[in-house]
């Protein structure tokens, strides 16, 4: 499983011009999942983005997590992130999971999440989504479970 995080300011995800989710301040994760990923990897990820520390403290350093604030969390599924560029123009999408195992590995995430104690929205498996952000920093990691 891989998640690309933003710390936002602000996040929200539209499918056909309708908001489906929105947070403010916490942190936008797209996520996209492989062929060997399964519920335990999906549990691993929501508890290392509810403690990866990239919120600000007092001092302004990166030393809260999620767990430590009031931030939230937006989850939009994210295929591309499985992209193979390394050979010609054209991504190679051969390493993303079908939609019948990433949908619930993806829902696996945010039900894990929320288990945890983060308020958390989604966008629309599946859909073309419009994703707006403000990212906060900018601070944006790839992890990589």
């Amino acid at each position: 499983m891989r998640a690309l995080v933003q710390r936002v300011e602000r996040a929200a995800v539209s499918v056909g011009g309708e908001e489906v989710g929105a947070i403010g301040a916490g942190l936008c994760v797209f996520v996209g999942v492989t062929h060997t990923d399964t519920a335990a990897v999906a549990e691993r990820l929501a508890a290392k983005l509810w403690h990866l520390r990239v919120m600000g403290d007092d001092a302004g350093v990166m030393n809260r997590s999620l767990a430590d604030t009031t931030g939230a969390v937006l989850v939009v599924s994210q295929f591309t992130l499985y992209g193979d560029t390394s050979r010609g123009r054209r991504p190679s999408w051969v390493g993303a999971a079908s939609p019948a195992v990433a949908e619930p590995l993806v829902d696996a995430v945010v039900d894990a999440l929320r288990d945890l104690g983060a308020t958390v929205a989604t966008g629309r498996f599946g859909t073309d989504m419009a994703v707006e952000l403000v990212n906060d920093g900018p601070v944006t990691l790839l992890v990589d479970l």
